[in-house]
């Protein structure tokens, strides 16, 4: 089997992040990235699928700038066999449409049995891009997995909702999607990062792909202006002096919240 897995290099969530307000994107450097935990956590399907089952292949593919290439290793010294990547000046600031255009054209290109990825990135929290994919390549996807198990030709897992659990199951090749609710990751060795050392990430562009970021013909979203938060403004601070009741009544009405 071979499984591809869908990973995303993201600002560390334990800094400050910070908006261009140039061009409305975060601030990314090199220093700050991290693999994104969510789909660490879709790896570990992946990995220990692979574990139990000698001859699968584990490919992790992700899209982004070349500074990520640091990060894009820990998935190779936790397992993964080989990383591919999508590098390209025109991917900048890349809605959720052109992400799913390229990961499926690319997906396409290097040929699976099944694609895991992480539910909703932090930076970015749509959510859409697996069952956009999905669309893309006319393949079932089960998604928002707290649960998973593949096998030879299928996935079964469990998707929680506000109003049931459910057991849901596709026949692959699949999309399936993971929430933060399944088990963590395993941590890189010794013997997994030096090999992550010797190994080449492929990286691929548009052009290999034969993906057009401004074909008119396909709807984008666009920046159209960036501002930066504005300050916090003081809160209404009520002291008792008898009259605490009243002056809550009265905040409240005021401010329509009653």
């Amino acid at each position: 089997m071979k499984i591809l897995v869908l990973m995303k290099v993201v600002p560390d969530t334990y800094v400050d992040r910070t908006l261009n307000l140039e061009t409305g994107l975060v601030t990314r450097t090199a220093e700050e990235a991290v693999l994104d935990e969510v789909d660490e956590r879709a790896l570990e399907v992946a990995l220990s699928y692979a574990d139990a089952h000698e001859g699968t292949e584990v490919v992790t593919l992700a899209m982004g700038p070349e500074l990520g290439q640091a990060s894009l290793r820990k998935a190779l010294a936790m397992g993964a066999g080989h990383t591919v990547q999508v590098v390209d000046d025109a991917l900048v600031g890349a809605d959720i449409t052109l992400t799913a255009q390229v990961l499926a054209a690319a997906a396409s290109r290097l040929g699976f049995d099944v694609i895991l990825a992480g539910d909703t990135s932090t930076d970015g929290g749509g959510g859409a891009v697996p069952a956009a994919i999905a669309e893309l390549l006319r393949l079932p996807c089960a998604s928002a997995l707290s649960e998973v198990t593949l096998a030879e030709d299928a996935v079964t897992g469990v998707r929680a909702s506000d109003g049931a659990t459910m057991r849901v199951s596709a026949p692959l090749p699949a999309i399936v999607s993971v929430t933060e609710a399944l088990g963590a990751s395993r941590m890189p060795n010794f013997k997994g990062i030096l090999a992550a050392k010797k190994k080449e990430i492929e990286v691929l562009t548009l052009a290999d792909l034969g993906v057009d970021a401004d074909d008119p013909d396909v709807a984008r979203t666009i920046m159209i202006s960036a501002a930066a938060r504005p300050p916090r403004e003081a809160g209404v601070k009520i002291v008792d002096d008898g009259t605490a009741g009243d002056q809550l009544a009265a905040f409240l009405v005021e401010n329509r919240l009653a």
